[in-house]
């Protein structure tokens, strides 16, 4: 969609085929994650899923992820050019309090936009999704499609630093989902709450080099200001005038994997108090220690300057 506004290509074999599972309602970071990987010549995204967020704030949060999504593609003049799909409207509900083992998956439209593009992939290849919220769409893919486990990589913002583990938004929305795919043999990325805080900017900055940018930098900078102000009651947390765009660092590692700055760390088993316990029959998945914050900002607001500054 973007190519023509590039004087560099990126060779057909170094594309990778992405899909998005986005709690984008939820804050202001998922949007900007979203245009970042849709301008990214690298990136042949095959749709974007509206994800839940679970229901303290809204009764239908996964419905109110869609119809953002679709703000941010009108906004971006992408209406109708990107596939969009719902996802699950809440976490995978167990049975028994502790008990794993007989728990239904959801099928839907996003479940089986996984599904189906991973198994529609040529020998070799392999789908990346980017999650950007809870586990739920892509633990039921895996469930209802067990095949798929070996040609996808998913890319995940959630979980607290090991060893311990502990609260994180994106995983407490769903802990059963976290455990059936760390529990799966799926290639996993997981980036943990202390790294995939990293990329942070001033609102002055955003204000300098966003909201210039047309008509989705005015709405992305606008979502940021009003996000700040709904949540103007609340101690510490958004900073007086900085923001972390969490889900920037799931863009910036598909898109560059950031070699060396990762452990291999098997897969645990996590509580229903988010911490890590020990489970030997998990294999190791890719965990990341660092990112480079300010070069994947710098992507960003480049990219978001080529395609839609003056």
């Amino acid at each position: 969609m973007f190519e023509e506004n590039y004087l560099f290509h990126v060779p057909e074999q170094k594309r990778i085929k992405v899909i998005l599972d986005s709690d984008v309602r939820n804050e202001v970071d998922d949007q900007f994650a979203i245009m970042h990987a849709l301008m990214t010549p690298k990136f042949d995204v095959r749709g974007v899923i509206a994800a839940h967020f679970g229901h303290d704030r809204i009764q239908n949060s996964m419905e109110a992820s869609y119809e953002e999504l679709k703000q941010v593609l009108r906004h971006a003049g992408l209406e109708g050019k990107v596939r969009i799909a719902k996802g699950s409207q809440r976490a995978l509900q167990v049975k028994e309090k502790g008990y794993f083992g007989d728990i239904p998956a959801y099928d839907n439209e996003g479940v089986r936009l996984i599904i189906g593009e991973a198994m529609d992939l040529a020998p070799g290849e392999k789908l990346y999704i980017g999650v950007l919220g809870p586990m739920t769409d892509i633990a039921s893919a895996l469930m209802l499609e067990p095949a798929i486990a070996s040609r996808i990589i998913i890319v995940w913002n959630g979980g607290n630093i090991y060893p311990n583990g502990g609260m994180e938004f994106n995983l407490v929305n769903d802990i059963t989902a976290a455990n059936i795919v760390l529990s799966s043999s799926a290639e996993i990325w997981q980036i943990p709450t202390k790294v995939y805080a990293k990329p942070r900017a001033g609102l002055a900055e955003l204000q300098l080099k966003v909201r210039p940018c047309g008509e989705i930098g005015r709405f992305l900078f606008d979502e940021v200001v009003s996000f700040f102000e709904e949540m103007k009651e609340y101690p510490g947390w958004p900073r007086a005038e900085s923001l972390d765009i969490c889900d920037l660092t799931v863009i910036g590692l598909m898109m560059e994997e950031h070699n060396y700055c990762y452990h291999w760390q098997q897969a645990p088993h996590i509580g229903e108090d988010m911490y890590y316990r020990e489970n030997h029959e998990n294999r190791p998945i890719r965990v990341y220690d660092d990112i480079d914050g300010r070069y994947i900002l710098e992507d960003f607001f480049s990219k978001l300057q080529i395609n839609y500054g003056k």
